[in-house]
């Protein structure tokens, strides 16, 4: 699978700047991965495995996050490292969650991700400010297909 077989290039380009946006204001690393089907019977494990697979928990300041998807199944997970949810309200993921939600039900997955990047960006930047010194340590590019 790639992300072309799920969304346009056009909103595939609009999600890779919203990662940037919300990268270049803050030290976090935000992901996106995209499958056909979650082989786990639960999302937030699988989310975990390729949360691990990408090398997520290596920043840093473990405050890298990942967006699942596993498009046909229809389910999704959002996963932020040690750092960030050491620092963000219990329900802030949870939030995040449901405001997607919102925006896919109406199948409107590209501004979902937008908004769900967006939500994460703000407490990236309040948490882990923009340092002069930052360097991306993770790519931007969305992952797609079984890890």
């Amino acid at each position: 699978m790639k992300p072309s077989d799920f969304i346009s290039k056009q909103e595939e380009e609009r999600i890779l700047t919203a990662i940037r946006e919300a990268e270049t204001t803050s030290s976090g690393e935000i992901r996106v991965h995209l499958e056909k089907h979650c082989p786990d019977e639960n999302v937030l494990d699988r989310a975990a495995y390729v949360f691990e697979k990408l090398g997520m928990h290596k920043t840093e300041l473990r405050n890298g996050v990942l967006f699942y998807l596993a498009v046909e199944d229809k389910k999704f997970a959002i996963l932020g490292d040690a750092g960030i949810n050491a620092v963000t309200p219990d329900d802030f993921w949870d939030r995040a969650r449901d405001r997607m939600q919102d925006y896919f039900t109406e199948g409107r997955f590209a501004e979902g991700l937008e908004e769900g990047i967006r939500m994460a960006g703000e407490a990236l930047k309040e948490y882990f400010p923009y340092q002069e010194d930052d360097i991306n340590e993770l790519s931007n590019e969305i992952s797609s297909g079984k890890i």
